[in-house]
């Protein structure tokens, strides 16, 4: 199962996929492995960029503007996000942490 993201209230999938790092790069000029984990910036675009890619793919409407995006997010989405992808956990390993049976 693909991580996914709540955005005002509404649950969207995230995936990083080709489509984001294409994106990213034409947002930003600049390729998706030089974000550094300092630029609040680059993970910002980088996450509404995976967003949007994996909504496209599983044909979710996705509405937000990067800026839209980013006025619906907190620090602490953007670091739980971060956490998960450099973790390599996916939903199922977040939600068994959280609900342990």
């Amino acid at each position: 199962m693909a991580l996914e993201i709540v955005v005002n209230g509404k649950t969207y999938p995230c995936r990083q996929t080709m489509g984001a790092m294409l994106r990213f790069k034409r947002e930003t000029g600049k390729e998706a492995s030089a974000i550094g984990a300092d630029s609040v910036t680059d993970l910002v675009t980088y996450l509404w960029c995976c967003v949007l890619s994996a909504c496209k793919h599983d044909g979710v409407e996705f509405a937000y503007t990067l800026e839209d995006f980013a006025d619906s997010l907190t620090m602490e989405d953007v670091a739980k996000w971060t956490d998960s992808i450099n973790q390599g956990h996916n939903t199922e390993d977040v939600e068994k942490k959280s609900n342990p049976q």
